[in-house]
């Protein structure tokens, strides 16, 4: 059930290994969040998910994901702007970057190196359970038993001081953890926003360290902590790994939405279209999120009441929209680098541009967030994608995506479907604060809300993680206690999406391990 990244993986796993498989997708087009959309005539957006590091390399080796057309072109480093026209710009030049941040303080310029060395070893130590099936603490199950034997003596194997940053990323927040480290005000702001990604937490909230560990651990070709933009836009990873999963045999519809889950004796024996089309399976995987599989597809009356409650206590609280726009020109910041030491032009713009000049304005957008106001001055990461990859916009054109937080899904004050407008005028006008002629070169704009994230995409309450990345929410507490090893309360039910364990992103590993799971318990 869904046609995103994740349930395609899980297809063309199961695919592979001999398995007849139909993948279900109520949109017309692949991808889910995932998605590349001509919305504008010319004007190819990557409407929701934009940016991509994540994805397992085990997973484009193993679908062979570049001969079905997947090409990462890398995103060069991030430029902050400042409003007093100082700026901040990391590179994917090592040197260059060191001595951009000795520009602010020779002191982080030094310490850079040694957090890149530490939030490595911390992602060597991480990156091994991203792909684990989560043991059951509450079980007797040997083999669960031995799995969390085995993470408490790599933890033990751990440094010192290994040990204590673990667990530092793990119970506190972004901005406690690089204070340890950095004195510069914009470059702890700048690099604490991939703390908040997805959450409804604040860059100074406890839990944050850890999403920014967890948005760390992407690589590019083996580049550690890069980041790019997939030639054609997001929807070419979906529509890759679709290429894989239809040369293994799966068969894919669009446009058919699944009503319910069919389940009789306690086993789920298929599902229902919204059409009235039954299709009987011996084994159904859903990729969307637990709210929707469980509450909405199956329904309480087929499941244990604890689960339920569990259910509805899983937190989703979306916080993030989108603002795309189609450009005449590019835009052109105030705070432009003096000596761009040789660099092409524009160079400063072919990264992600990133307003967040500083932790109290990072606070400050939390603080309207919690009482149920959009950011008037937002988080905003932004990528002129078209300068890395011509083919998503006409020649001389350019597409702008703007990733914007706060925006929850719960508003004090109107709907969303009432202040749709206003919120893109918020993020257009806190643009050109640093852009001055963004509002003469905009052709066409797309606005994203939370509503708009659930209600076209099925992302309960907006949220783009399928629920938040906190650590209640992690490992085998995601998606319930008990739960957390794709099988689910009904026989021969599995979950595959980022609602399960690792979470959110465009990583594909919950497709991969449910359907590594899937076989073994056929098997």
């Amino acid at each position: 059930i869904g046609g995103g990244h994740n349930g395609l993986v899980t297809a063309a796993y199961l695919a592979r290994a001999g398995r007849t498989v139909l993948v279900l997708e109520r949109r017309h087009v692949l991808g889910g969040a995932a998605v590349t959309e001509e919305v504008f005539p010319g004007f190819k957006f990557s409407v929701c998910s934009y940016v991509v590091s994540l994805l397992r390399p085990e997973i484009i080796r193993e679908l062979d994901l570049a001969r079905h057309g997947l090409e990462i072109l890398p995103l060069d480093g991030t430029f902050t702007p400042m409003p007093d026209g100082e700026y901040l710009w990391r590179m994917n030049d090592h040197a260059r970057t060191r001595r951009e941040i000795a520009r602010h303080s020779p002191i982080d310029a030094e310490a850079y190196d040694e957090y890149g060395n530490a939030m490595a070893d911390m992602g060597r130590f991480v990156k091994p359970i991203l792909s684990l099936t989560p043991p059951d603490p509450t079980s007797l199950d040997p083999r669960g038993l031995m799995d969390l034997l085995g993470l408490a003596r790599r933890f033990q194997g751990l440094t010192a001081r290994d040990q204590q940053n673990l667990l530092q990323l793990m119970t506190t927040s972004a901005v406690d953890l690089l204070d340890r480290w950095f004195e510069t005000d914009v470059l702890k702001a700048t690099m604490s926003a991939s703390g908040i990604i997805g959450t409804f937490l604040g860059v100074r909230s406890p839990g944050t360290a850890y999403v920014l560990l967890h948005h760390s651990m992407g690589e590019i070709d083996g580049a550690f902590r890069s980041w790019g933009l997939a030639k054609g836009g997001t929807g070419a990873i979906s529509n890759a790994i679709a290429d894989a999963a239809r040369a293994a045999g799966a068969e894919i519809r669009t446009e058919a939405p699944v009503a319910k889950i069919l389940v009789k004796g306690g086993r789920a024996t298929g599902v229902a279209l919204q059409n009235g089309d039954e299709i009987r399976a011996r084994v159904v995987a859903s990729s969307v999120d637990a709210r929707l599989t469980f509450l909405r597809m199956v329904g309480a009356k087929h499941l244990p009441s604890d689960f339920v409650e569990a259910i509805e206590r899983f937190k989703f609280r979306g916080s993030s929209g989108k603002v795309n726009l189609a450009l005449d020109a590019l835009p052109a910041f105030r705070s432009t680098p003096r000596d761009a030491g040789g660099l092409p032009p524009h160079a400063h713009l072919r990264g992600a541009i990133s307003i967040s000049p500083s932790i109290d304005y990072m606070e400050r957008a939390y603080d309207e967030a919690k009482y149920g106001r959009f950011s008037r001055r937002p988080y905003i990461d932004t990528v002129i994608a078209s300068l890395t990859d011509p083919s998503v916009a006409p020649p001389g054109k350019h597409v702008m995506s703007c990733f914007v937080q706060y925006a929850p899904y719960h508003l004090t004050e109107g709907t969303w479907d009432e202040r749709k407008e206003a919120f893109g005028d918020t993020v257009i006008e806190t643009l050109t604060e640093h852009a001055p002629n963004l509002k003469d070169i905009i052709l066409h704009r797309q606005v994203v809300t939370p509503l708009d994230l659930e209600r076209e995409f099925g992302l309960s309450e907006g949220n783009i993680f399928q629920g938040e990345l906190t650590l209640e929410q992690l490992f085998f507490l995601r998606p319930a206690p008990g739960w957390a090893q794709y099988r689910t309360p009904v026989r021969n039910l599995y979950m595959c999406g980022s609602a399960a364990h690792p979470g959110g992103g465009i990583m594909g590993a919950p497709g991969r391990n449910a359907a590594m799971k899937i076989l073994k318990d056929r098997k």
